[in-house]
């Protein structure tokens, strides 16, 4: 970590490019929700100023017309009601990140439920089991809706709260802006992001500020939850002038809290939630790193005055979730997902659509990406589980690219040497010519999409589904 204060990068930085805006086919669901009289969220344009000063604002496609949405903050075992509202100009819907949720309720169209049409809307009802961070986006033409800004935070709330003085979401973003005008590139069906790492933005936000500051005192404690909303960056964070602790990991807690070290590493997708004493006397920092060693201020924190005269006692773990179990190995039934193709990835052809192409016609239908040799959806799932039925997926990254891997509607550790188990999470970042397991257990009833959120990945071949039945 330097030693001086990096400098905050202004200009925008950089290119790279995007992703596919292919949706999904509908299948027969209502379209449209009764009135319930749920408060509206609604789907619609509206403009932030995402870029410095001397930029015009950027128009965006945001929850209400913010960018990142409003914060949604509700009790664990409580109920979310939300009618969504769509007065954009394409279909949509939202998916609840990490939530072990009543399938229906999932926002996958074509799987859960059809897509909401431009003027439509749908009622969002269901339980929150779980405390924890997690978060919502659009799953219609996710690389550009998610890419426009349709996206915020979810937090559930413990009844049993930590002991903190205040309680921070950062979520971090990263855009492709038009230095001429400030306004988004929407060339998010471009190639060379779709079969590479995907569409890398040029300038990165926290909360939808390229400068998030948030002024502390030291000796204050801070919970920090941290969520990776990009379609295809991975953050690689430090901190500078605080001490810290890593408490939970894609909303789940883990057993004791592990000392925040190293470098913090969120893929897409992902969340971290910390608890950090502010220990600087002048400023504290969020450092995003480079590969090549170079940093940037992701969040600044300008200390004010003194909290306490003297540091607190590390923090006790927070209290689990329910049904954090996982399966003894012998008991899991095993499968294999092999990742396959993309730029440099030698694979030569892949079924699409029922037929088998050459990567020169799967480059034409926008098609990248296989798993099993198997391009996009398809009707028949990777798997189908009993419920309560222990499933261990062996997952093969035989591509260049890093992959990360997203699990809807349950949770699953990794599968370590010697047969132990990692923390429970419910997106894995694979990278090039990895080979990681995963072991869980099929204990909520329903479709659930397994699929890379690399969100160009999905749109262009890296996308599943698991079917657990009663």
């Amino acid at each position: 970590m330097p030693s001086s204060r990096p400098s905050r990068r202004h200009v925008l930085i950089g290119a790279a490019a995007s992703a596919a805006t292919a949706g999904l086919l509908p299948f027969g669901r209502p379209q449209v929700a009764q009135a319930s009289g749920f408060a509206p969220l609604e789907a619609r344009k509206g403009t932030v100023q995402l870029a410095p000063a001397e930029f015009p604002k950027t128009e965006v496609w945001g929850y209400d017309g913010l960018a990142p949405g409003p914060v949604l903050r509700h009790p664990q075992g409580g109920r979310l009601q939300r009618q969504l509202i769509n007065r954009l100009p394409q279909p949509t819907s939202v998916h609840w990140h990490g939530i072990r949720i009543d399938n229906a309720m999932d926002g996958v169209p074509g799987l859960t439920q059809e897509a909401v049409p431009p003027g439509g809307q749908f009622d969002y009802d269901f339980a929150l089991p779980d405390a924890g961070t997690y978060w919502y986006h659009a799953h219609w033409a996710s690389p550009e809706q998610v890419g426009r800004g349709l996206h915020g935070a979810l937090v559930v709330t413990e009844a049993d709260a930590p002991d903190v003085d205040r309680d921070e979401v950062l979520l971090l973003d990263d855009w492709r802006l038009n230095p001429e005008d400030g306004q988004i590139f929407a060339d998010f069906d471009n190639m060379h992001d779709r079969s590479h790492a995907g569409r890398l933005g040029n300038i990165s936000t926290c909360n939808g500020l390229y400068d998030a500051v948030i002024p502390v005192k030291q000796n204050e404690r801070l919970r920090l939850r941290l969520i990776n909303a990009a379609n295809a960056r991975i953050f690689t964070l430090a901190l500078q002038g605080m001490s810290g602790w890593v408490m939970a990991l894609d909303g789940m807690p883990l057993p004791e809290p592990i000392v925040a070290s190293e470098a913090l590493v969120l893929a897409p997708g992902q969340r971290i939630d910390l608890i950090v004493d502010v220990t600087a006397s002048e400023e504290a920092l969020v450092l995003r790193q480079a590969v090549n060693g170079e940093a940037w201020v992701q969040v600044a924190f300008p200390v004010r005055g003194q909290a306490a005269s003297q540091p607190r006692k590390a923090p006790a773990p927070l209290p689990p979730n329910p049904n954090m179990a996982t399966a003894p190995l012998a008991e899991a039934r095993p499968l294999d997902l092999h990742m396959q193709g993309g730029a440099m990835g030698g694979m030569a052809s892949a079924s699409y659509q029922g037929e088998t192409l050459g990567m020169r016609d799967l480059a034409r239908k926008g098609q990248f990406w296989a798993f099993n040799g198997i391009s996009g959806r398809t009707d028949h799932p990777l798997a189908r589980a009993t419920l309560g039925e222990a499933l261990q997926i062996q997952l093969r990254n035989d591509t260049a690219f890093a992959h990360a891997m997203h699990l809807h509607g349950m949770h699953f550790r990794e599968v370590l040497e010697g047969g132990t188990y990692g923390p429970m999470r419910d997106t894995l970042l694979l990278g090039r010519g990895e080979t990681r397991s995963i072991a869980f257990v099929a204990d909520n009833p329903g479709k659930w999409l397994f699929h890379c959120h690399m969100l160009g990945h999905a749109a262009s071949g890296m996308t599943s589904w698991i079917e657990v039945t009663a």
